[in-house]
């Protein structure tokens, strides 16, 4: 029997006087940026002190795991001080696929499948790094 390819659901919840659940950083950083996290952080603010500090936790978490696997995010910075960064700072299905250590047809089977994020820039697929670490994650899991 193989082992489980995800940790099941009920490893994530713990405590003794109530259920709490472990939300690890780079799940914090996918739910900022595919669920809405930031805007729902602050169109709720001052609601209730218990979820106030839990969303801004998952925003420093996600903050952290960016920093710590050299991912940036525009979430939080000063962009009229920033050069433009725009599409070039995404990966084109080669690099993705040097960092992946994969082939390039590999990156744009994963493309194809919806397992890995990617965007159109003319006729070539652009992966942004964050989106490439979500996937990399996901396949050591």
């Amino acid at each position: 029997m193989s082992a489980p390819r995800f940790r099941p659901p009920e490893t994530y919840v713990h405590g003794l006087e109530g259920p709490s659940v472990v939300v690890p950083a780079r799940v914090a950083a996918w739910l900022e940026r595919y669920a809405g996290l930031r805007d729902l952080r602050t169109a709720h603010r001052g609601a209730d002190a218990e979820v106030d500090a839990v969303l801004v936790a998952l925003a420093l978490a996600a903050q952290m795991w960016r920093q710590r696997t050299g991912v940036s995010s525009d979430q939080g910075t000063d962009q009229r001080n920033q050069p433009d960064q725009g599409p070039c700072c995404d990966l084109s299905t080669t690099e993705a696929a040097d960092r992946l250590n994969m082939t390039d047809r590999g990156v744009r089977a994963a493309i194809a499948r919806g397992s890995l994020t990617a965007h159109r820039d003319g006729d070539r697929w652009r992966v942004a790094p964050e989106d490439l670490e979500h996937y990399r994650a996901g396949r050591a899991a």
